[in-house]
């Protein structure tokens, strides 16, 4: 299913996110071409909802350049691995778990080869959706700390909540049709 259908399709109760999304990433004027559409990526990837996963992934393939597509789908696997890994050592008490070596691969922080602030911000909304408070302030801090405007990591966080609530009407609409189906 093309993705503009996906969205046009969501049932009333989500008029608001239809309305967001035409706003936040039709009508976008806020982010470049390339960051809207590797957080819309990333982001649909992050909501491991496999309708609009897909949906996304051959809207996003159109959208970005191959480089681009594959940065925002790596942003999206390594923040998997990471966000699980440092919201333990956040949420755990045991200080000795941080000072240890995490001794997990994270070459696609730097093989990437997207802007690295491009790349910092998909991995900023990925963390965000997954609830990451350290991975969430430390790629702020990155992007922040090399010029991007907080009105710009706001609009990705925007599309990313926007995008994890698509992910979570489908969701739901999903387990209301298979109730009545079973009924």
């Amino acid at each position: 299913m093309q993705l503009d259908q996906l969205i046009d399709g969501l049932p009333s109760h989500a008029k608001d996110l239809k309305l967001n999304y035409s706003s936040l990433v039709r009508q976008n004027t806020e982010l470049t071409k390339q960051q809207l559409w590797g957080t819309v990526v990333a982001s649909a990837i992050a909501t491991r909802k496999p309708e609009l996963t897909a949906a996304v992934l051959e809207e996003g393939a159109k959208q970005l350049s191959a480089q681009e597509f594959d940065a925002a789908k790596a942003a999206a696997s390594v923040m998997g691995m990471n966000n699980i890994y440092y919201r333990f050592l956040h949420l755990t008490s045991n200080e000795k778990y941080g000072t240890m070596p995490a001794r997990l691969r994270m070459n696609a922080m730097r093989t990437h080869g997207v802007d690295h602030n491009d790349f910092e911000l998909w991995s900023l909304a990925v963390s965000a959706i997954n609830g990451c408070g350290k991975c969430v302030d430390s790629h702020d801090k990155v992007v922040r700390d090399k010029g991007v405007s907080e009105e710009t990591v706001l609009a990705v966080v925007r599309v990313a909540s926007i995008i994890h609530a698509i992910g979570t009407v489908l969701d739901a609409e999903r387990v209301a049709q298979s109730e009545a189906v079973a009924v």
